[in-house]
């Protein structure tokens, strides 16, 4: 089966290095295998997209010279895959009414944060309800060898409880967003930050409740600033620059970050000559474990 891979970012502000960093790894590890790279837009929460984000964030990625080979995915034009993802689930699915005070009382707190009580699991479920939709999780550890961080596992019942997927303001949740999308384009390996690595046993219980085939994971380490934060638009990390001295050398620290064999930018002329050479070199194995460390590039 030939390699699919993917970028997959959110609208919510521009790309920075923290995006620079999963872009790069994910356009190579597909590259270096004569594999194809797809560009979605994960654009279903409208409430905190920022205009014009989208367009910025295509923009950034082809000056910096990534090329992706199918046209672009807006998820803001898949919802009816969503919605029959829903009906097909819908043996496993109930309405949930909770409040946050309510989840709070009701619930405790554990690594991967309030795990959910089953308080509103006998409830029926209505489609058309403004009420949150869970899916039931089970009592088994749903286990996957990362290519990076190695084996990983989670009790999704004991650990988290059933989860959300779709939002009493009647948004799809990411969770199932990701499975329907990633099944549809075919992504045979998913490369992303290590932020994410504790989704996956979600994203796999979902896979396996919807008979999906599951990609390879591998998930790089983060970018933290000074304060310990994830570089993220949250954290106010800055955009990534677009002028052309800046281009070879944040892609060439990004090379560095991700444990690479690195060149000066002064030796590349272009961004092309760049990407030629580090995909001849590219090493998935050379990645740092650490799901994050610090990183002190601003540009």
């Amino acid at each position: 089966m030939s390699y699919i891979g993917r970028f997959a970012p959110s609208p919510t502000g521009r790309l920075h290095f923290g995006s620079l960093l999963a872009a790069t790894a994910s356009y190579l590890q597909a590259r270096s295998q004569q594999g194809q790279w797809l560009l979605r837009i994960e654009d279903l929460d409208k409430p905190r997209e920022q205009a014009g984000a989208a367009e910025a964030i295509i923009q950034t990625l082809a000056r910096y010279g990534f090329e992706w080979d199918q046209a672009i995915v807006y998820q803001s034009q898949r919802l009816p895959a969503y919605t029959h993802a829903l009906q097909s689930l819908r043996p496993h699915l109930y309405a949930c009414q909770c409040s946050r005070k309510q989840l709070q009382a009701l619930g405790s707190i554990g690594k991967f944060g309030p795990i959910y009580s089953g308080h509103c699991r006998s409830k029926l479920l209505n489609l058309g309800q403004e009420f949150a939709i869970r899916v039931k999780t089970f009592d088994k550890k749903i286990c996957f060898t990362d290519l990076i961080q190695g084996c990983y596992s989670q009790n999704l019942a004991l650990e988290l409880g059933d989860f959300i997927i779709r939002r009493a303001d009647q948004i799809f949740a990411y969770q199932l967003a990701v499975v329907i999308d990633d099944a549809w384009q075919g992504i045979t390996e998913v490369v992303r930050g290590s932020d994410l690595l504790d989704n996956t046993p979600r994203q796999i219980h979902l896979q396996q409740l919807l008979s999906l085939p599951t990609p390879s994971y591998a998930h790089i380490p983060i970018a933290i600033n000074e304060l310990g934060q994830k570089l993220s638009k949250q954290t106010l990390a800055p955009a990534l620059e677009l002028k052309t001295q800046y281009l070879l050398v944040n892609l060439c620290r990004a090379l560095n970050f991700l444990g690479q064999t690195t060149t000066d930018s002064s030796s590349f002329t272009s961004t092309k000559e760049f990407w030629d050479w580090a995909i001849a070199h590219w090493d998935l194995n050379k990645i740092p474990k650490q799901l994050a460390y610090h990183q002190i590039i601003s540009t």
